[in-house]
């Protein structure tokens, strides 16, 4: 520990516990806001939010006066779920808050709340929360606040730290938001073209039925396949996101579910899959290998000699598709596509050497595009890892 530091608990600096329970029936739609840990989070984060919940000025007042409510230079932070998001109180703030959902950390020491703040959010604070758990937690307790210790310089050197780290992490954030900025804008570029393309058509172009154009259509068998934890994978929506294929986390099954699976067609190469519930709306082409069968949710269509599997990728991934899937969609608690919707989709349709050109170029902009996009999550990486060790040296006494 640097000369001049000294540890103590958080139980010793601040008087740590939640909040007086406040009942769904009290919650109203005006009056003073109300937070659970969303809007926390929120506060974290943006350092406003728009809150739906409220309680009323009475009620409020009656809390302030019997337990008291939150004060500036108090800190609250988020202890389920995603835990570990703080917001320090300032003068502006007026609110009350779910109890268990939100911790409550009142301020009795002369330090810089602020100064706690950025420890609070440093590795430090979540390697002892961790410790001896052996899995990260996502639950923090009031009893386990209390005992996390922490390594603090005299307030005026807490001060001076907080003053670096704020003009730090607002030059941090610019630099994030600018290269967030760019990453939307790379692939909002793809998107534009990928709409012009479809849209500005030339001739020879016609519109067909998504089932007139398409060799084979088959749904998934109406049944729950028998999982197992090797074999066959068994495609599901979340397996076809974006419109990618992702097997990394699929369910798998034997032989035998895999013939029942596939007994109106064995999925093959070329094959494009088509997820129809949930993360609904998504298209991916099957390579050779491996294997996959159908599991529910799930259709597959093979595209006729005069479309292009891949210009129809396009199509279904892009606005065209995304736009007549989202119409389709029906149920709001178990969103899904009907069959019969599906095979009804408006595709445009080029001449197949327009549609192997088309495919060409929107090949080698998508991979510019994801050049990109890589290029700009490295520098988000960066960025992230610049500020983490930022708050190292700041809580090891090097700034």
């Amino acid at each position: 520990m640097k000369r001049g530091w000294q540890a103590k608990k958080l139980s010793a600096l601040y008087q740590i516990g939640s909040s007086k329970r406040v009942l769904k029936s009290q919650w109203k739609t005006e009056g003073v806001p109300f937070y659970r840990g969303r809007e926390i989070t929120r506060l974290a984060a943006d350092g406003f939010v728009d809150n739906e919940l409220f309680v009323s000025e009475e009620h409020f007042t009656e809390l302030s006066k019997e337990y008291g409510v939150p004060k500036a230079g108090d800190i609250v932070i988020t202890a389920i779920g995603t835990i570990g998001n703080t917001h320090v109180v300032r003068d502006s703030d007026r609110f009350y808050f779910k109890d268990a959902s939100v911790l409550w950390m009142k301020r009795t020491a002369e330090v810089s709340s602020e100064f706690i703040n950025l420890w609070l959010k440093s590795p430090l604070f979540f390697d002892q929360l961790d410790r001896g758990n052996g899995a990260t937690v996502d639950t923090l307790t009031i009893q386990k606040l209390q005992g996390v210790e922490i390594d603090f310089p005299p307030l005026p050197e807490q001060q001076r730290i907080v003053g670096i780290l704020d003009e730090a992490f607002e030059g941090l954030a610019t630099a994030k938001a600018n290269a967030e900025t760019n990453l939307h804008n790379a692939r909002a570029l793809f998107e534009s073209h990928l709409q012009f393309v479809f849209t500005q058509r030339g001739e020879g172009w016609e519109q067909h039925p998504l089932v007139s154009v398409c060799a084979l259509f088959v749904d998934s068998a109406h049944r729950t396949p028998k999982y197992q934890d090797e074999g066959i994978p068994a495609l599901r929506p979340r397996d076809v996101v974006n419109g990618k294929l992702n097997l990394e986390g699929a369910l798998r099954v034997s032989e035998e579910e895999y013939a029942v699976q596939s007994k109106r067609h064995k999925p093959s190469q070329g094959d494009i899959v088509y997820s129809r519930e949930l993360s609904y709306g998504w298209a991916a082409l099957l390579p050779k290998v491996p294997r996959v069968c159908l599991s529910q949710g799930m259709c597959l269509f093979r595209p006729s000699s005069k479309l292009d599997a891949a210009f129809l990728l396009y199509v279904l991934n892009g606005s065209i598709g995304r736009e007549q899937a989202t119409r389709a969609a029906v149920g709001a608690s178990h969103p899904h596509i009907n069959l019969s919707d599906i095979k009804a989709y408006v595709i445009p349709v080029a001449p197949l050497g327009t549609q192997r050109q088309i495919v060409q170029q929107l090949n080698a902009l998508s991979a510019e595009t994801q050049r990109l996009a890589a290029l700009y999550q490295r520098k988000l990486a960066v960025l992230e890892a610049l500020k983490k060790s930022l708050l190292h040296q700041a809580f090891a006494g090097q700034l």
